[in-house]
C-alpha cells in the first residue's frame, strides 16, 4: 500500500489554512469533475481530490495525518509497502459528518481506509450509543454552623465537560447547594443531573458532594460527636462547681464541675452534637489551668495551699 501525499493532492503546502484548503479543492473539482472535465484521469484524480479534501477539511484527521507524515518522515519514505504503525491515532478523536454516509467513502483509496475508515466505524457506533451520564464527585468544606443547622450557599466547581465535538474541556460551574441540617462529615449531598451528559438522549449522571467540615475555634468533631476543652480553676476542680458552656446551637448552658475533678476528665452532654436519628453528643474535656502567681495575695495563697497540702506527693509513683 501506498502512503499518500494529501498535500500534493490539492497542489498546497503543509502550512495552508483551513480557506486555502477549500479554495485549492474547489477550483480543482471544476478541472476534474466527471460530469464536466475531458481530461482522461479524471474520476481517479476526482477520488483523490474528495480524499484529500476530507482528510485535510476536518481539525482531528488533519493533526492526525500531520503526525502520521512526521513518523514517516522520520523513518524514510515508504516504497509502496507502507502499513499504519500500531497506535499511530492515539489521542485522536474522529467524528463523522453529517453528510458522511457510508457509501460516502467506499471508493477512497486503500491508504484512507486503513487509517480513517476504523475510526469513523468507531465514531458512529459512540453516536449510536445509549447511555445515561457518568456520576461525578467533588469535596466542598462548610462551616461547622452551616452543617448544624443547615443552609443554602453557592459553590464554585472546576469540572469537565464535553464539547459539541465530544471533546473534554474544562470549566468553571457555579451552583446552588442546600445544606441539610446535621449533615456530617464524609456524607455525600447529592445534586441530581449536575453530572456528565447523557449519550443518546438519556438523562446525566449526579454530582455527589463529600461534606468536609472546616476547623472551628471551639469545637472538634469526630464523627457524629463534638468535643470542647473546658477551662476549670483548681478551686473548681477540687470543690465542684456550676460552670457556664456555650453550645454548638448558639445558646449557654451550666454544667456541674464535680468535687475533685482531674484534668482531662470527660463530661458528656448528650444530644448536643449532630442532629440524626441517633443524635451525637457534646463532650467536655476538662483543663485546670492555674492562676498566675503575679501579686503578693496570689503568692500568699498559693504558700497556704502548699502547707495545707504538704502531705499531697504527686510524685511519689516514680519512687522519688
Amino acid at each position: 500500500m501506498e502512503f499518500k501525499d494529501y498535500y500534493s493532492a490539492l497542489g498546497i503546502d503543509r502550512t495552508a489554512s483551513d480557506d486555502e484548503v477549500r479554495k485549492a479543492y474547489r477550483k480543482l473539482a471544476r478541472k476534474y469533475h466527471p460530469d464536466v472535465s475531458t481530461e482522461p484521469d479524471a474520476e481517479k484524480r476526482m477520488r483523490d481530490i474528495n480524499e484529500a479534501k476530507d482528510v485535510l477539511g476536518d481539525k482531528e484527521k488533519r493533526a492526525a495525518y500531520d503526525a502520521l507524515a512526521d513518523r514517516v518522515a522520520r523513518g524514510g519514505h515508504p516504497e509502496g509497502d507502507f502499513q499504519p504503525p500500531p497506535g499511530w491515532d492515539e489521542g485522536f478523536e474522529f467524528h463523522r459528518g453529517p453528510r458522511q454516509g457510508p457509501a460516502d467513502h467506499a471508493d477512497f483509496s486503500e491508504f484512507f481506509s486503513s487509517l480513517f475508515g476504523e475510526a469513523e466505524r468507531r465514531g458512529a457506533a459512540r453516536q449510536n450509543f445509549r447511555a445515561r451520564g457518568e456520576d461525578h464527585h467533588a469535596a466542598i468544606e462548610i462551616t461547622l454552623e452551616d452543617a448544624l443547622n443547615g443552609a443554602e450557599r453557592e459553590i464554585t466547581l472546576r469540572a469537565q465537560t464535553v464539547d459539541a465535538q465530544g471533546h473534554p474541556q474544562w470549566e468553571n460551574r457555579t451552583l446552588s447547594v442546600k445544606i441539610p441540617p446535621g449533615v456530617h462529615p464524609g456524607q455525600f449531598i447529592r445534586l441530581a443531573g449536575q453530572g456528565m451528559p447523557g449519550h443518546g438522549g438519556e438523562p446525566p449522571g449526579d454530582l455527589y458532594l463529600e461534606v468536609r467540615i472546616a476547623p472551628h475555634k471551639l469545637y472538634r468533631v469526630e464523627e457524629r460527636d463534638l468535643y470542647m476543652t473546658l477551662p476549670i480553676t483548681p478551686t473548681e476542680a477540687a470543690l465542684g462547681a456550676q460552670v457556664q458552656v456555650p453550645t454548638p446551637s448558639g445558646g449557654v448552658v451550666e454544667v456541674t464541675v464535680p468535687r475533685n475533678a482531674r484534668n482531662g476528665l470527660k463530661l458528656r452532654l448528650k444530644g448536643r452534637g449532630f442532629a440524626g436519628k441517633t443524635p451525637g453528643d457534646l463532650y467536655l474535656l476538662l483543663d485546670i489551668a492555674l492562676p498566675p502567681a503575679d501579686s503578693d495575695d496570689a503568692r500568699k495563697a498559693y504558700e497556704q495551699l502548699a502547707q495545707a497540702t504538704a502531705s499531697f506527693h504527686p510524685r511519689q509513683h516514680l519512687g522519688v
